[in-house]
């Protein structure tokens, strides 16, 4: 929005040239979307607190739990709000890619907030059913990875490129749709998975969108992603400004949602902040890097497949309960060690991550 006003502002005063840059317009969307997290923060606590969304508790979850019951859910629209005022003040809104980002997760944010609405109005912790939470998030996921498919101009927008080995890559053609699908589902859910503890989801959504913000930035550069040897896809640096503004916004939830937490993200942040970091992945082509870097988050994933496996299977669980987070609560883990101790784990793996740029 204000690049067009200050592209038309540099014909009279040439030093509005400067907000051209990308990476002056990222850090003013951080610092955009981390000011309106911080200002309207303590007002929208307090509304959630008068309404009366207190978050529902588990019954069969650990019983230190218990004493968060009425803490307010829901902050994830803090979240979504610095995240699309940061995108639309310092993006240019011709680029289709911004569009897009902002399709997916404004979409499976509305499925999060009718999964949290219901929870409240219900005073339990079910919401949504599964199916139905499922076919909501597919009918976003399948619809924008449609789009991406109709109008890619390369095969680069449609190869699976496999971090590392730079001889290995797939041509995916039309099995672009169903993988894309998946990564976006997959991701969203697993955020979602992960957003059990104080802060734990929040952290690495932040560090993972930042590591993403670089990907866009060289994967968008002609000449440095031909220097890197990764794959460059014209246009996709503008999402550095919406990485930016995950970064700002999700700094600004975790001054609120840190322990003991004043305030909770509920579905509305996990499920939407998940889907951004599967669309932005999916459109940079660094589907496979996400994996690593997201590892917490598949780490949590897989702990519920295994956990509900080996329960309709033999019987057993493997854990103590699933997702992983709470086990290591239930063998005396206090929770900000569970907490920092996954925050280390996402660092390390983001710096893996972006040690691929350069091996290869």
């Amino acid at each position: 929005m204000l690049v067009s006003l200050f592209d038309w502002l540099s014909q009279y005063y040439s030093g509005f040239n400067v907000f051209q840059y990308l990476t002056l317009r990222a850090i003013m969307a951080v610092l955009t979307a981390l000011g309106i997290a911080l200002i309207l923060g303590p007002k929208m606590i307090r509304a959630l607190t008068n309404l009366k969304m207190g978050q529902p508790i588990r019954d069969d979850g650990p019983q230190s739990h218990l004493v968060k019951a009425g803490t307010p859910t829901m902050g994830g629209v803090l979240i979504l709000l610095g995240i699309t005022v940061g995108t639309l003040l310092w993006s240019d809104l011709s680029n289709h890619y911004v569009w897009v980002v902002l399709f997916v997760t404004l979409g499976s944010g509305l499925i999060g907030g009718y999964d949290d609405l219901l929870k409240l109005r219900e005073k339990s912790s079910k919401g949504l059913s599964s199916k139905l939470k499922y076919l909501g998030l597919s009918l976003v996921g399948f619809g924008a990875v449609t789009y991406l498919y109709v109008v890619a101009k390369t095969p680069v927008e449609t190869t699976l490129y496999f971090p590392v080995v730079k001889e290995w890559f797939w041509d995916m053609g039309w099995m672009f749709i169903p993988w894309s699908y998946l990564v976006i589902v997959g991701t969203s859910n697993a955020v979602n998975l992960t957003d059990g503890l104080d802060g734990l989801a929040i952290m690495p959504t932040i560090l993972v969108a930042a590591a993403l913000g670089v990907f866009v930035y060289v994967g968008g550069n002609i000449k440095i992603s031909e220097y890197l040897d990764i794959p460059y896809v014209e246009g996709a640096g503008e999402l550095v400004i919406f990485c930016g503004a995950i970064f700002g916004a999700g700094l600004g939830f975790l001054w609120f949602n840190t322990y003991p937490a004043q305030v909770f993200m509920g579905d509305i942040g996990a499920l939407s902040l998940g889907a951004a970091l599967g669309i932005i992945a999916v459109i940079v082509r660094q589907e496979l890097v996400l994996l690593i870097m997201g590892g917490v988050f598949v780490m949590e994933a897989v702990s519920v497949i295994l956990q509900v496996g080996s329960y309709k299977l033999r019987g057993k669980r493997i854990f103590r309960m699933a997702p992983i987070h709470h086990h290591f609560e239930l063998k005396g883990w206090a929770e900000p060690k569970v907490i920092v101790r996954f925050w280390i784990i996402t660092i390390i793996l983001v710096l893996i991550g972006l040690a691929t740029l350069k091996v290869r």
